[in-house]
């Protein structure tokens, strides 16, 4: 793999300002977000008067925890405009989740938004090593969706150049890949599984694509998936972090040289780790909750959001700014059987590390008797499709769940291509208990 090491003076000089620098920074950005807050948004002055508390009782970082918690339900309460801070003939854009468990959350952006959200996107590409003039295929969805347009405008304002693919029609992708040659990809990384399933499918070689750096966000994915996919293609892949409440990809990214966890862009976003059971805030170093407090956003603030990422905060390598450890799961995504805490990420790393098994999975859920129980749907890789070959994998996978997970479950594991294939965010985990 080629060194994409950002040159030190491409940087924007408050990424290798010094802590105190950017903690002072914080605390003006963050006294004004707080008043900001609470004079426009009615929902906010209710809930820091229920408190008791006010935005000229923060000074300093530490005051943040004395002020209330903003979830996904108070989104879904105020559908769909009533958390924004401007008059709506100020918001340029909207955006909003899938909704797919009930009404979707709405979030607005003034024009100064979406610079800042540009910006943020094109310091993320240049520290995934993305330069003025190359070619980025972004193949995230376009739409409501954060991704898509969000990449867009953050290649266009670094100087690159986007390829506006989106999600889907997999054989078309490979072609332009081919066919273009761009030297980066943004996608979600199970999508990408997709393509180097379609590099195969069409006897072509991934490691003699164009391809230097991909940049995978949107869904939790492991560092087994980054040295499998890393591997395959010969080509960086570093994390990109974003949440459409906060703003969308952008808050934080890696930096290529170190892969060592996501720097979070501290000038545009304060954040925090709590206590998921217990709401308090814990020290850097400690895996909890991570909570945003945005210090930038015009158009819809949001103050202490919960995020229901599992991570925790780090010092800063190649850049001041804390890191973030790579999300390994959400607290709502949580499995518990049997007492066991079980994630999707846990169980990925274990397929990807048993022999002659596809990274293609799936777990459904299901009701054994008075228990829950866990069903795990994997496929063989085409060459090793043999019934001796698929009893050893499902033998060893059952083996590696057991040992290293805690659980026990069933393994199924199935003829290639059986397995549901994603052009988007891969839908890791189907629940068919009763009741669910």
């Amino acid at each position: 793999m080629k060194d994409l090491t950002p040159n030190r003076a491409e940087l924007d000089q408050i990424e290798i300002a010094s802590i105190d620098e950017i903690r002072d920074l914080q605390l003006q950005r963050l006294k004004w977000s707080l008043a900001h807050a609470y004079a426009n948004v009615g929902f906010y002055r209710d809930s820091f008067d229920q408190l008791g508390v006010h935005p000229d009782d923060l000074k300093s970082l530490d005051d943040l925890a004395k002020f209330p918690f903003t979830t996904k339900a108070n989104l879904r309460d105020h559908y769909p405009f009533g958390l924004f801070a401007v008059d709506k003939s100020q918001i340029v854009r909207v955006h909003a989740s899938s909704g797919t468990t009930g009404k979707p959350t709405v979030v607005g952006y003034t024009q100064n938004d979406i610079s800042i959200w540009a910006d943020l996107v094109a310091r993320s590409l240049r520290a995934s090593g993305v330069r003025a003039g190359d070619m980025v295929h972004n193949a995230y969805g376009y739409g409501l969706f954060t991704g898509g347009l969000g990449a867009h405008y953050g290649i266009e304002k670094l100087g690159a150049m986007v390829v506006p693919v989106s999600g889907g029609q997999t054989a078309r992708q490979v072609m332009l890949i081919e066919d273009f040659k761009p030297k980066a990809i943004m996608v979600t990384p199970s999508y990408m599984l997709n393509i180097l399933e379609e590099y195969h499918r069409q006897g072509l070689d991934p490691r003699q694509s164009s391809l230097e750096t991909a940049i995978f966000g949107a869904e939790p994915w492991t560092n087994a998936m980054r040295q499998e996919i890393e591997q395959a293609f010969d080509m960086h892949a570093v994390d990109i972090y974003g949440l459409s409440e906060i703003m969308g990809p952008g808050v934080a990214n890696e930096c290529v040289e170190t892969k060592d966890g996501l720097h979070i862009w501290e000038d545009h976003f304060y954040p925090e780790i709590i206590d998921p059971q217990t709401g308090q805030v814990v020290t850097d170093g400690t895996k909890g909750e991570l909570v945003f407090t945005t210090l930038t956003k015009e158009g819809m603030p949001l103050i202490r959001y919960r995020t229901r990422d599992l991570t925790q905060l780090l010092p800063g390598t190649a850049r001041s700014m804390r890191r973030m450890e790579k999300v390994t799961g959400r607290s709502d995504d949580m499995m518990i059987l049997r007492g066991v805490n079980v994630f999707p990420t846990q169980i990925e790393e274990q397929v990807i590390a048993t022999q002659n098994l596809s990274t293609h999975f799936q777990i459904e859920l299901v009701q054994k008797g008075r228990m829950d129980g866990m069903r795990v749907h994997v496929e063989v890789l085409p060459d090793a499709n043999s019934q001796s070959q698929r009893t050893a994998a499902t033998q060893e996978l059952t083996q590696r769940i057991k040992d290293v997970v805690g659980v026990s479950c069933e393994v199924e594991v199935a003829e290639p291509g059986s397995v549901q294939r994603s052009e988007g965010k891969a839908k890791r985990v189907v629940d068919n208990r009763q009741g669910s």
